[in-house]
């Protein structure tokens, strides 16, 4: 039989003529030893062949000398470049080790080979090779010292390429069967394992990388043990390890971590199978980011020991913003920093996300959309998804992409971790919405300024040097209930394009020791990965002032106090501290502060903007309302503002007639007895009977 293919064949032949060659000897020894075999067959018609021994048959085993039965073929070395040769230098292969491995995977390329090798195995069930019989192929027996190629230590098995079943058979009588991906693989198909499809993560490509950086991390992918961490300090470390691998001459082979965790039970079989398809493409391979393993230091070293056991020899990128824990390997591999990018970096990767995904977007509208959302803290893959999302969203309606379809798509890049320990809230009021002193609204200016150039300053101009500190930016609303603060830190978030967090105290504070600090310090690390603003409503509850230690539960709450002012100084986020009691906190908190704005109780023009604002322009309202005589007699904060404008609402409705100024009176004085305070003729006027009475 002759293995002919036409050039442009659709079956993958062409891919690797020298495969066809190669089978055709693996032909010629079966035919040989198929010849071999009925020469010395007495009866080598019987259709019951290899279903039964007759006792001649047994005597002539039995007298049958030790040995092969074949002469030993001449090695042939596959050409260079071709895929065979390819897979001997990717695997270290000898001569034996790819003659054993063509042997075995004969049967899955040629039908004919089954019924071959069941007769050559004197069992027509068993149609598959066995080790005993691909070694007389080889012209070896099964003393000789080429049975150990086969061993779990051997390149074939250990790569991979081929497995030895039936292990409670003995040795030579156990089959050999190649994996499908390496038979596809032989085929000249790329498609990889169908176990790494659910792991793998994406390509992702950074035009900002320098080109310095590169050559560093490929140099250290090519020395040593081939493993480099990445740490990232807000950079895109899964970029640079592409690059790298590029660079080298490889393709990179991404896993995602949170995937792999996800799969914790089957991670030593994905990774012997991400290895074989490592060596089988000529890749490296990209882990990370190393914080989505499992948390117990445990698991996580369990997990990093397999995955860098398995892929010893292959290049290996590992990233996360962490270090690496020498535990968590056998050996160290060489740590290189990812500083986060520039803002002009920045810009520059949306604008080429932009340009890639929206095709009807000019270079001076990726431009300014990219400046828009500069600030926002995303790694590559986030970036090129919130890209895409954006298009889709603006073509379902029709236009060009828009600043607030890039924002939305940014917020929805934040992961779960945060909400579920704080509330979310998506921002829908602006700057029109508040009604504020000029010095106070400058603040809160001032606030969103910092927190959209936090990266130039702090980062590229190290205006905060040394020390560990963050780059986070930390306020502090102060002021009376009502005043606005939390209206204020929504409106903040709202400006830079962010969601709202509001830290809910009851899964922040614990009664055991120790537990209220794990609480924060998972706050604030899913703080600082999300593009948000952090609320710490009544913040002086937990940032309250030291005080001498006078038995156990002050040491503790003292020792609180000292982790908060700690952690503090190495937050990257956004946060905001509301007190209605400035002095209850400690004073080494305020050292820490970034802006501190007062709120103080609206004076009459503010509460007459108040006034109108919260009733709106729905509402429908009689001629008697008087509003200006609302803001210069009742003293009241903005939220009790609104929520009087919120009950004479509701007794309009009931009423079915336009609002009253009877209606106002009734829901001020409503709200007046539930802050306590009395219904004097000096504020009511005219309308105190009515407020006497209610409504």
């Amino acid at each position: 039989m002759t293995y002919t293919v036409e050039p442009g064949s659709r079956d993958g032949a062409d891919h690797a003529p020298h495969l066809w060659q190669r089978l055709q000897l693996v032909e010629e020894r079966v035919r040989r030893a198929v010849a071999a075999r009925r020469a010395g067959d007495p009866d080598p018609d019987d259709p019951y062949r290899g279903l039964y021994l007759t006792p001649a048959a047994v005597a002539r085993i039995l007298d049958e000398p030790g040995g092969p039965g074949l002469p030993a073929p001449e090695p042939a070395v596959p050409p260079a470049g071709s895929v065979l040769d390819r897979l001997a230098v990717g695997f270290g292969l000898s001569p034996l080790d790819v003659d054993l491995l063509l042997i075995a995977v004969a049967p899955d390329l040629d039908s004919r080979f089954e019924r071959l090798y069941g007769y050559l195995n004197d069992d027509l069930t068993r149609r598959r090779p066995t080790v005993g019989l691909a070694l007389e192929l080889c012209g070896h027996t099964g003393m000789s010292s080429g049975r150990f190629r086969l061993s779990p230590g051997g390149p074939l098995v250990e790569g991979g390429l081929l497995e030895v079943a039936e292990a409670d058979r003995p040795p030579l009588s156990r089959v050999l069967t190649v994996p499908d991906r390496v038979t596809g693989h032989l085929l000249g198909s790329s498609v990889p394992d169908a176990r790494l499809i659910e792991v793998l993560g994406t390509d992702t490509v950074d035009p900002t990388l320098d080109t310095v950086q590169v050559q560093q991390a490929a140099a250290a992918a090519g020395s040593g043990t081939g493993h480099v961490h990445l740490r990232s300090l807000g950079g895109a470390p899964e970029g640079l390890a592409g690059a790298a691998l590029r660079v080298s001459g490889r393709r990179p082979l991404v896993l995602d971590a949170a995937a792999l965790a996800r799969r914790r039970g089957d991670l030593p079989s994905l990774a012997r199978a991400a290895a074989r398809e490592a060596r089988l493409t000529g890749s490296g391979v990209v882990v990370g980011p190393l914080e989505a393993l499992p948390d117990m230091p445990s698991e996580r070293a369990h997990a990093l020991r397999t995955l860098c056991t398995a892929l010893s020899g292959v290049p290996l990128f590992t990233y996360g913003s962490d270090g690496w824990d020498p535990a968590w390997a056998a050996l160290t591999p060489v740590t290189l920093t990812v500083a986060p990018a520039s803002p002009d970096q920045q810009v520059a990767r949306w604008r080429d996300a932009l340009e890639r995904t929206a095709d009807d977007a000019s270079a001076a509208d990726a431009d300014a959309l990219a400046r828009s959302v500069a600030a926002h803290r995303l790694d590559a893959g986030q970036l090129r998804r919130a890209a895409d999302t954006a298009a889709r969203t603006a073509s379902l309606a029709g236009r060009p992409i828009g600043p607030d379809d890039l924002r939305a798509a940014v917020r929805a890049q934040n992961g779960a971790g945060l909400a579920r320990l704080a509330r979310r809230v998506e921002p829908a009021v602006g700057w029109d919405d508040l009604v504020l002193p000029p010095q106070t609204h400058r603040g809160l200016r001032e606030l969103a300024v910092r927190s959209r150039h936090r990266d130039q300053v702090l980062g590229q101009w190290g205006m905060r040097p040394g020390g560990g500190r963050g780059r986070g930016v930390i306020a502090l609303f102060a002021g009376g209930s009502g005043t606005g603060k939390t209206m204020s830190a929504e409106v903040v978030a709202a400006d830079l394009g962010m969601d709202l967090y509001v830290v809910d105290l009851s899964t922040v504070v614990d009664k055991y020791i120790g537990e209220t600090e794990k609480n924060l310090e998972r706050i604030f690390t899913e703080a600082s990965a999300v593009n948000a603003v952090l609320l710490f409503d009544e913040a002086d509850a937990i940032f309250g002032k030291r005080s001498d230690v006078k038995d156990a539960r002050d040491r503790h709450a003292n020792i609180e106090s000292a982790y908060l002012l700690q952690r503090m100084e190495s937050f990257d986020g956004i946060a905001v501290l509301t007190t209605n009691l400035r002095a209850n906190l400690d004073e080494a908190f305020t050292r820490r502060l970034d802006i501190v704005a007062d709120f103080p109780v609206p004076d009459a023009t503010q509460r007459l903007a108040l006034w109108q604002r919260c009733l709106g322009e729905r509402l429908p309202r009689a001629d008697d309302l008087d509003l200006a005589f609302c803001a210069d007699r009742f003293e009241l904060a903005g939220g009790s503002i609104r929520a009087c404008a919120v009950t004479a609402a509701y007794l309009s409705a009931e009423s079915g007639s336009p609002l009253t100024m009877r209606q106002v009176v009734a829901a001020v004085a409503q709200e007046y007895r539930k802050l306590g305070r009395l219904v004097l003729d000096a504020e009511f006027g005219p309308y105190t009977a009515q407020a006497a009475d209610g409504i």
